[in-house]
């Protein structure tokens, strides 16, 4: 079978970086309990939220890098590079949930406050350290707000034995996602966790959402670009994103409740998250309808130095979400110790965000490397100069 995907021109697609740096900060606020900040976040206005958001960026951007490395390169190199970063993000999780469980138990054993060692499910893992340290190396076993990092190391293992047929045939891919997708919910489909119970993000359901973003990169911006030009589908999408706020803030606001009628609100109350419901996976694709018509790759807005830092957090994700992960439990031990003020709220979140852009930040200084110069054999500082692959800057 020949190579059939669409790829974009080479280079990077800043709005990504944007949105994905938005997604990590508002991930952030959102894992924070009590804080004032976290009103302002998309899942306040809406059916999907930043996690949504981010697995869908997540297939995109694999599908752009490494299926354009598969194009050029061949099938093992992808493939290789593939299981590379997997194992990459795999070591990351496992040091930010040792950090992650230090942290909190060190925190509760100071504050002598037992509750939160269950309430972030660290409390399982302190009666029985080495079966749930075996669990959490076969990511069964995985402490609150951490079940994200997960589910994508896992979508990006089993997107490597995927990308062969993805570049040929990528509608076929997302029709086959879409089946396991449907079934999934249909039968309860779900992996096992530890102590009980299975994933809150249920890998079977969030693979579609995966899927879909790697078929747009390589298939479908070119297949539906007229109908998403349309203004029909843009005011279609629109009056969808005002649906789901009308809604969402109906449900979150008894008294507003009661103007619309009941039935409406018990289609989409609870909103499934851990089954990925189906009024989520509409509401992004209206969202990504109406911002590419609002936010085009050579908007002169994504040159704003006021957007630079969400764009710095985007291009470093990983080192941003781990380090939110860890600030998030610190920001609520914070507003816990005093008893939930407001001043509290809004110092810890800010300084929470503060904190994960200066990792960014930091993580684009220059590396430096020990080199050799000229006949003396001199030792010298040389800067450590990134790989770029098929013209791709690096993506982290």
């Amino acid at each position: 079978m020949r190579v059939c995907a669409n790829l974009p021109a080479s280079g990077r697609d800043v709005r990504l970086d944007l949105f994905r740096g938005l997604a990590n900060w508002a991930i952030f606020l959102d894992h924070i309990p009590h804080e004032v900040l976290n009103s302002i976040t998309t899942r306040n206005y809406g059916f999907s939220d930043a996690a949504d958001l981010f697995v869908f960026i997540s297939g995109y951007t694999a599908a752009l890098v490494f299926g354009r490395i598969m194009i050029e390169r061949g099938y093992v190199a992808a493939a290789s590079r593939l299981l590379r970063r997997a194992s990459e993000l795999y070591a990351a999780y496992i040091i930010v949930v040792v950090i992650y469980i230090a942290v909190i138990a060190w925190v509760s054993q100071q504050l002598h406050d037992p509750d939160d060692l269950n309430q972030f499910n660290i409390g399982v893992f302190m009666s029985r350290p080495l079966w749930q340290a075996v669990q959490a190396l076969a990511l069964r076993y995985t402490p609150v707000n951490l079940d994200v990092l997960p589910l994508y190391i896992l979508l990006l293992g089993t997107f490597a034995p995927a990308l062969w047929l993805m570049v040929r045939k990528p509608t076929l891919i997302l029709i086959c996602s879409m089946a396991v997708y449907f079934v999934a919910r249909h039968f309860g489909w779900n992996l096992a966790a530890s102590p009980s119970g299975s994933w809150y993000f249920n890998p079977f359901a969030w693979q579609f959402l995966f899927f879909l973003g790697a078929w747009i990169a390589l298939d479908g911006s070119h297949a539906i670009q007229s109908i998403i030009r349309s203004t029909a589908a843009f005011w279609l999408a629109i009056a969808y994103i005002v649906f789901a706020l009308i809604v969402t803030t109906a449900i979150r606001a008894p008294e507003l409740g009661s103007l619309i009628p009941h039935w409406i609100l018990q289609l989409f109350d609870p909103n499934d998250k851990t089954n990925l419901a189906p009024c989520r996976v509409v509401h992004l694709i209206a969202l990504a309808v109406a911002v590419t018509r609002f936010l085009r790759l050579d908007s002169p807005v994504l040159q704003w130095r006021a957007l630079a830092p969400l764009i710095r957090c985007g291009r470093h994700s990983l080192q941003v979400f781990c380090t939110g992960i860890v600030l998030s439990f610190c920001a609520h031990a914070v507003i816990e110790l005093s008893l939930n003020s407001l001043w509290a709220q809004v110092f810890a979140g800010a300084a929470g965000i503060l904190l994960m852009t200066a990792v960014a930040y930091f993580w684009t200084w220059p590396k430096w490397t020990i080199g050799r110069a000229g006949r003396g054999g001199r030792s010298i500082l040389q800067p450590r100069r990134p790989a770029i692959v098929a013209g791709l800057k690096p993506i982290d």
